[in-house]
């Protein structure tokens, strides 16, 4: 198996045209490495991946990985970011989302087992549900509803975690899962229905911004840099550990204080007022993950500030509004 710091390796990354998947090929290919990037394009965005296109190192492979991968895929490395993260586009199809979560793992793991390839599992702080433990660490075993409206996600990603521990014990292949917490950064879509963006493109357009519930309930965003640092950093590591680990920061923030934080960003377009709506079902009341795992065993904490980064992220928005006279769909 070949080293992953070694330049010249074949690297899969599933999903590699939705916005994690996009920031990581590009830091791949800044490492030297060879990058195919496989996306079906139901939520990667071509426009994504543009700009890497004409790079020699980058491949494109439109492909559903619920379908058999093509027999003349052989990396050396595989990082499994296909699925979509955010509720709106997960509860568009509910049933390719769970075929996506579980069938997609299995074909990428059987992959990952015939070329001796580590692979890396992206999970997802949802397979903690509505926690009653916090912060949450990876030995709480979550409270997820299984018949519930986000259950298409949060179950396909605790079988999926379930699939890589089994083919890790049973057939040797080195899989790597992380716990990924709210991601936030340039790359971001304006329909990509998460707070950080639904909140800055609503600010632009001059709306109301949408607070759901009471805006108690937290979340923890980690900015996009330090997330793929953090998975670089555990694909990197020890074979003898694979996780789950915790991915995320321990910023804890009520919705209601991003929403004006970002309301403070957006003082240019006039004053904004906030609009509160009801919770949807099994919205999770409080988010934060502990990553007393990813500190000692990666090395990795988040450096970004939520400031800083909100900050950047605001400015990203902007220059899209400007460019394209649009930030929200109509």
């Amino acid at each position: 198996m070949a080293e992953l710091h070694d330049h010249g390796c074949a690297v899969l990354v599933a999903g590699g045209a939705g916005f994690l998947g996009m920031h990581l090929c590009r830091e791949l290919l800044g490492q030297g490495h060879h990058v195919l990037c496989l996306d079906s394009f139901i939520s990667g965005s071509r426009e994504n991946v543009a700009a890497l296109a004409s790079h020699p190192r980058f491949e494109l492979i439109e492909h559903d990985v619920i379908d058999p991968l093509p027999r003349d895929i052989r990396p050396d490395a595989i990082y499994n970011l296909a699925c979509p993260a955010s509720p709106p586009r997960y509860q568009r199809d509910p049933v390719h989302t769970l075929r996506t979560c579980v069938q997609g793992a299995w074909n990428l793991l059987e992959r990952a087992e015939q070329c001796g390839a580590p692979m890396l599992q992206a999970s997802t702080s949802e397979v903690y549900g509505d926690a009653q433990v916090h912060p949450q660490h990876e030995r709480y075993h979550g409270n997820v509803n299984p018949v519930g409206p986000r259950s298409c996600y949060d179950e396909g990603k605790r079988c999926a975690e379930t699939l890589c521990s089994d083919f890790a014990r049973q057939r040797g292949t080195v899989v790597k899962i992380a716990r990924i917490f709210n991601t936030y950064g340039p790359g971001m879509t304006a329909e990509d229905g998460r707070v950080v963006s639904n909140f800055i493109c609503q600010a632009l357009a001059r709306r109301p911004l949408s607070v759901y519930g009471d805006g108690s309930q937290t979340r923890s965003l980690c900015y996009v840099g330090d997330m793929i640092d953090g998975l670089l950093r555990l694909m990197h590591s020890s074979g003898s550990f694979r996780g789950p680990v915790n991915l995320g920061n321990t910023e804890e923030l009520s919705v209601l204080e991003i929403a004006r934080r970002i309301c403070a960003l957006a003082s240019d377009y006039g004053p904004h007022h906030i609009e509160f709506m009801p919770l949807p079902a099994d919205d999770p009341t409080s988010r934060r993950p502990d990553t007393t795992l990813a500190r000692r065993h990666l090395q990795w904490r988040p450096r970004v500030s939520f400031q800083d980064g909100l900050e950047r992220t605001f400015r990203y928005f902007e220059h899209r509004l400007t460019a394209t006279k649009s930030c929200l769909p109509s």
